[in-house]
């Protein structure tokens, strides 16, 4: 009778504290935070302006600030029906008018009435001239905050547009935002301002932050589903609005805790078991896990720091089997 000692070949690996952090993954398309679409409030000659940036009239993608003067409505006769000028002319006689009343008033050259009077003439007069004002400046269609050009409809210098006419669409994406719908069993783990890491396919691996900025208090009874709002940080313009991402909230992290990879873990009907090498020899241990990610899982309790886990080879492992560990 021959007998021969098998040693069944494995790596292993020393257990080290590591971190671990648990996510609540979704997807979903982003907007812009801010958006804003122009119509002429009157008809009259278009006259698209240039940029100063950049010399040329503006285009789709051209950075705009709030304010800058984009189109130009001509329309002479509506100028002239507003009387601006004669409006103004008007404010200062009833100015110098109600001035002259209260010189007399105080004196007693006049009555109350007549200073009242005299009030309500340049008042009249200021909200005239006001009002002309108001409707003089509906010709110079402007930005109403800083973003980029995302829509120009074409239009010809001066062809005739009509009242109401789509002029163009100015978005701000240095933040973006993201509707998401989480199951009820996550709304304990969501707060506000909590960690979000987003991805997309144009990104390679890089991830840009973000937070939780709202957060709806009821359930959907249909769905069963929570309604938050996520925040993104997009300052160099990574991201666009409509693209599709995929969103990972942070939802519990731990420090220096014993992480191993999950594909070690051997599950049996009572209990999850994993082999450490001691001596040359294979020993089961049985564990308890806490959280868990798509590679890793944490231990809780039956293994310590500096064990030596079987990572390859457990597969026909038996509890105290002598082994071999690959260099």
């Amino acid at each position: 009778n021959i007998q021969t000692e098998i040693k069944i070949p494995v790596s292993v690996e020393t257990i080290k504290p590591k971190s671990i952090s648990s996510f609540i993954e979704t997807t979903g398309t982003v907007y812009s935070s801010k958006e804003g679409e122009m119509k002429s409030e009157m008809s009259g000659l278009y006259q698209l302006q240039r940029n100063p940036a950049t010399g040329r009239p503006f285009a789709l993608g051209d950075a705009v600030k709030s304010g800058q003067v984009l189109i130009r409505i001509e329309n002479e006769e509506f100028v002239n029906s507003l009387q601006v000028d004669g409006k103004k002319l008007n404010l200062e006689l009833a100015e110098n008018n109600l001035e002259k009343q209260k010189s007399l008033y105080d004196k007693g050259g006049v009555t109350q009435t007549e200073l009242k009077n005299a009030s309500i003439q340049y008042v009249n007069a200021k909200y005239s001239y006001e009002n002309a004002e108001i409707q003089l400046a509906k010709m110079a269609v402007r930005v109403p905050f800083d973003g980029v050009i995302v829509a120009l409809p074409y239009h010809t210098n001066g062809v005739k547009i009509d009242q109401g006419s789509s002029l163009f669409k100015v978005m701000e994406y240095n933040k973006l935002l993201m509707d998401v719908k989480l199951p009820e069993k996550h709304m304990s783990e969501v707060t506000l301002d909590q960690l979000v890491q987003i991805t997309n396919y144009t990104m390679g691996n890089d991830t840009i932050s973000g937070k939780i900025s709202q957060i709806s208090p009821i359930i959907d009874p249909e769905t069963r589903t929570f309604q938050s709002v996520l925040q993104i940080n997009n300052d160099k313009h990574s991201l666009r609005p409509g693209m599709f991402i995929k969103a990972a909230i942070l939802s519990e992290k731990r420090d220096s805790t014993i992480v191993i990879p999950k594909e070690t873990v051997i599950s049996r009907q009572d209990a999850k078991v994993v082999f450490i090498v001691e001596n040359g020899i294979a020993t089961e241990k049985q564990i308890s896990t806490g959280l868990e990610t798509m590679d890793d899982i944490e231990v809780l309790s039956g293994l310590k720091v500096n064990d030596r886990l079987v990572i390859s080879g457990f597969e026909t492992l038996r509890n105290k089997s002598k082994v071999s560990v690959l260099q």
